[in-house]
């Protein structure tokens, strides 16, 4: 048994802030961000959107390409480092939304990697028997934590969510088959959100400070990005006996493009092959992997038993890579 992906969503808030309305904010410029990030603009949630609601417009998208109703789904598992509420989860949050009162729910937390982490999980639930299916989501809201002040980051995050919907398959040459997850806490200082949890609550002092902002040491996080990426994708192609040159086509995390440019060029994979979407949404995180998959679903880029390749890295650090046969 294997999960299969049977219904892709994507969903980006209405507002778009673009490199121009930067130059407004801080000290940069077009030229600037686009030659280091890729990125032209990003989404901004509203301020009455929080992280669920735009899970749920992405999820409701993913179910009715599947042809699921919402009330059918058995499992939902939410990757986002910006929920609605300390507690209780986003992904019990989006189960009432949906109107559903079968799935159990929760979310994972491993920052821009989440829902690759959410993804695994989902797919252990299904392989195992345990669920017929299950609703994947990564989310976040990383302008609520973005200090616009910071022109090293503030030029990166934008708001997204994006759905995958897993099935069981007994199809041999379909669906998930590799997946593996690193971690490495000894880099917990090189991308953060320093305030806002118990070992640094909140306070009129540490919000002056903006500790409740992301803090990120950019050419070290590059530096580990590649190398954790490439290595991450040699590891599944060869537990599939794959080489790169099998790879139909690469879904990653659009985090900055020199960083998916020097790993696909570390993999010796085409950059054609890589569905790219940074320059519009800048980083989204959790919701970056999903998201483009969608999109390269929709238009029209998969045919059964093409092999993908997906990754993704975040904040921890924490990483992984997959292998999905279309």
């Amino acid at each position: 048994m294997r999960s299969l992906v049977v219904g892709t969503g994507s969903y980006a808030p209405a507002k778009v802030l673009t490199n121009a309305d930067l130059e407004k904010l801080v000290d940069t410029n077009d030229q600037w961000i686009r030659e280091r990030t890729g990125i032209r603009e990003r989404h901004i949630a509203a301020p009455e959107e929080a992280s669920s609601d735009l899970a749920f417009h992405a999820a409701t998208r993913a179910l009715a390409m599947a042809g699921l109703d919402p009330a059918d789904v058995e499992m939902i598992v939410v990757g986002t480092v910006t929920p609605d509420y300390p507690f209780p989860s986003t992904a019990v949050v989006l189960q009432g939304r949906l109107g559903n009162k079968k799935a159990f729910a929760f979310d994972v937390s491993a920052a821009c990697a989440g829902s690759m982490y959410a993804l695994s999980v989902a797919d252990r639930f299904i392989t195992s028997g345990a669920c017929k299916n299950a609703l994947v989501i990564g989310v976040d809201t990383l302008t609520r934590i973005t200090n616009w002040k910071d022109r090293n980051t503030c030029i990166l995050f934008g708001d997204g969510a994006g759905a995958m919907v897993l099935k069981g398959t007994g199809e041999a040459n379909r669906g998930l088959s590799t997946i593996r997850l690193h971690a490495d806490g000894s880099l917990v200082s090189m991308l953060l959100q320093p305030g806002g949890g118990s070992r640094e609550p909140l306070t009129a002092e540490t919000m002056a400070a903006g500790r409740q902002y992301v803090y990120m040491k950019g050419t070290e996080v590059y530096k580990v990005a590649v190398r954790a990426l490439a290595e991450v994708c040699h590891e599944v192609l060869e537990a599939e006996g794959l080489k790169p040159a099998d790879v139909t086509y690469v879904i990653a995390h659009q985090a900055n493009k020199r960083i998916l440019d020097a790993t696909l060029q570390r993999l010796g994979i085409p950059a054609e092959k890589c569905w790219m979407n940074l320059e519009k949404y800048g980083n989204t995180s959790s919701a970056s992997v999903p998201t483009t998959l969608d999109e390269a679903n929709r238009a029209g880029w998969f045919k059964p038993g093409d092999v993908i390749l997906m990754m993704a890295i975040g904040g921890g650090m924490a990483w992984g890579g997959a292998v999905l046969r279309w």
